[in-house]
């Protein structure tokens, strides 16, 4: 499977954006999904997962009430709704499907970053 990411861009503080994950070459719908970041010097963190189905999500406390994680397996397509946006949330973010959970190395398959600027 190969997974392309979208949706970035450069946004108010305070304003949203919506990151879209799109799968091509398999089904997305045996794996889990999930959104990490990585702003600039830090290291790559865990922002929001969702199981299979999508009945179950995780979103790292940071983002809790502000992002919501959610899928569509007939679409094929992982979203990351992103609102209430702060300078801190600048990052190039990741979509990756792999394992349900919070760690990097559930996540076997990445696809490219999207930026995501939030100016102050």
């Amino acid at each position: 499977v190969q997974l392309q990411a979208s949706g970035g861009g450069l946004v108010q503080a305070g304003g949203s954006l919506r990151l879209s994950c799109a799968a091509s070459g398999r089904t997305l719908s045996s794996y889990a999904m999930g959104w990490f970041r990585e702003a600039p010097g830090k290291e790559r963190e865990f922002v929001a997962s969702i199981n299979s189905s999508g009945g179950s999500t995780l979103h790292t406390d940071s983002v809790k009430g502000r992002f919501t994680i959610s899928r569509d397996n007939a679409k094929n397509t992982v979203s990351l709704q992103m609102n209430s946006l702060k300078p801190e949330d600048t990052a190039v973010y990741y979509c990756a499907a792999g394992l349900y959970g919070t760690r990097l190395q559930n996540y076997y398959v990445w696809g490219q970053g999207t930026q995501v600027t939030v100016s102050s």
